[in-house]
């Protein structure tokens, strides 16, 4: 089944189909923006390649993309197995069309995570019966056995790996005691796959240094293999706006999941000394909810913050930006980041940035009192010093903010990533096209 084609181009590009526009065929096991970053890459790299004046299909599962007109969609639907409200379902004898459907469950029953394995092996069967279709396949981030299938097939094939989610399977065992640390075993089980399907792959694009590295040494994928090209934002929808007033002492980030590795519960811990010097400071977590009984609701409840930590969960990307206008300061307390999409939309709304170094936050954030204060990754008192700074000293949240608006329009930007990605592709399709005309003389 398909549908949403690309009847329609952008009214703001208006673009006739060039002679060297390509087809392209986009794959993401989790499309939907909510999702995390996996859904923002795909909504906006589309749209930009589209843009562009190439043909794009996003091929997607539950939860589905939300993608801009001009954008193809293919849905291929799963079991949807961890739909809200009945996370763990037990679907009806009906619901099973295949055997794929039957190793989604199965996966599911004994703790793993199917969905990257299960995506990918529908996403080849698809693309086998639609052979020519097609002048590239791009992968994100499910690093599936069935994408071992499609150059076998003739399709030229790359992925984008935004970080190892090894990274996240140390930091999650790290933190977890008792049962916990043998059930998250079990779910990251599909790191084992992702480590051979990565090696085996023929190109992979990643989005920062920092990513790059940790995928040769967690994925053992060889450097001369990866291409780095940075993401960016939407610079003229995320954007300071006069018109939204400051709510003093706001303090707003973005949670793109309840994970150690987004250091919300440290953040919490750093809030509560915060609101010791300020006591009219509020903290506003954008994103997913924390779960009953995590780190980060037990620290509120423990520091009785209840009335002063709000979260903000399931809003629109306009209510995301207007929130965020009305923030005096934002904080990216991560542990670890492959790029960090949150740090880039704060810097691009010009607010004021206190980050960790975690990862590949300073290559987007920039340098220590230039564009960001800058703290250790996991330091609950570094990072209250240097929120408490910045709400005390307003010549220097407007200077931070100045920078980091210029930093995040000269250097960040979607369609300067739709170019670069455009231009792999074409690379990736010679490649394949002298690779065949070698096997075949």
């Amino acid at each position: 089944m398909e549908h949403g084609g690309p009847s329609g181009a952008r009214s703001e590009a208006n673009t006739r189909f060039a002679a060297d526009s390509l087809r392209i065929a986009l794959l993401s096991y989790r499309g939907n923006p909510f999702s995390g970053g996996q859904g923002v890459y795909i909504r906006n790299l589309s749209r930009e390649l589209a843009a562009l004046g190439h043909r794009v299909e996003v091929l997607a599962g539950q939860p589905y993309p939300e993608l801009d007109e001009g954008v193809g969609f293919t849905p291929l639907p799963s079991l949807d197995l961890y739909r809200e409200p009945d996370p763990f379902r037990t679907p009806r004898p009906a619901e099973f069309r295949d055997l794929i459907d039957v190793l989604e469950y199965a996966t599911m029953c004994t703790a793993g995570f199917p969905e990257p394995r299960t995506f990918s092996l529908r996403a080849a069967r698809h693309l086998a019966a639609r052979r020519g279709a097609f002048d590239v396949v791009h992968d994100n981030q499910s690093l599936g056995t069935g994408l071992l299938r499609l150059p076998r097939l003739g399709f030229p094939t790359l992925a984008t790996i935004h970080h190892p989610v090894h990274v996240d399977r140390e930091l999650e065992l790290a933190a977890a005691r008792g049962t916990r640390r043998i059930t998250l075993r079990r779910w990251y089980g599909f790191t084992r796959m992702q480590h051979r399907v990565a090696r085996r792959l023929p190109e992979i694009i990643t989005v920062s240094s920092s990513s790059a590295a940790q995928i040769t040494e967690y994925l053992g994928v060889r450097p001369e293999r990866i291409t780095t090209i940075p993401i960016g934002t939407d610079v003229e929808r995320f954007s300071p706006s006069p018109a939204v007033a400051k709510v003093p002492g706001r303090i707003v980030t973005t949670a793109s999941s309840d994970s150690p590795v987004k250091g919300v519960a440290v953040l919490v811990e750093a809030f509560a000394k915060v609101r010791a010097e300020y006591d009219h400071a509020e903290l506003v977590v954008i994103g997913s909810r924390p779960k009953e009984g995590g780190a980060v609701l037990r620290a509120v409840e423990r520091l009785g913050l209840a009335q002063h930590v709000r979260f903000a969960s399931s809003i629109s990307e306009d209510e995301l930006i207007s929130l965020s206008r009305s923030a005096q300061v934002a904080c990216v307390p991560s542990l670890y980041e492959g790029f960090s999409l949150p740090a880039v939309e704060a810097m691009a709304i010009g607010l004021p940035l206190v980050s960790t170094t975690g990862g590949a936050i300073p290559e987007v954030a920039g340098a220590d009192g230039e564009t960001t204060l800058a703290v250790p990754p996991g330091d609950a008192a570094a990072l209250a010093a240097a929120l408490t700074r910045l709400l005390g000293d307003p010549a220097l949240r407007a200077r931070l903010g100045a920078a980091a608006r210029e930093r995040a329009t000269s250097r960040f930007t979607w369609r300067t990533a739709a170019a670069a990605t455009a231009d792999r592709y074409r690379a990736r399709i010679e490649a394949t096209h002298r690779a065949t005309a070698l096997r075949g003389a």
